[in-house]
């Protein structure tokens, strides 16, 4: 089964390809300290997308030198 991830396109302007950004929480294992942890993937995209919507992403084998996730739908 291949990965899925919800996140915002922030950046649009690449040919077929949308910047989507992914936050992720976690609470520390000793210090109990909840943690943000923000991460940028590129993604084919085939949808009509503007920076601010929701969307799944879904790893895919490299479809260039740094895609390797595909815009599966808005939300």
């Amino acid at each position: 089964m291949k990965k899925q991830i919800t996140g915002t396109v922030v950046h649009t302007k690449m040919v077929a390809t949308a910047k989507v950004l992914v936050v992720r929480r976690w609470s520390h294992p000793l210090y109990q300290k909840t943690l943000t942890v923000k991460k940028h993937y590129l993604a084919a995209n085939d949808l009509k997308l503007a920076p601010g919507d929701k969307v799944v992403i879904e790893e895919t084998p490299p479809i260039s030198k740094k895609k390797r996730w595909k815009v599966i739908k808005k939300l």
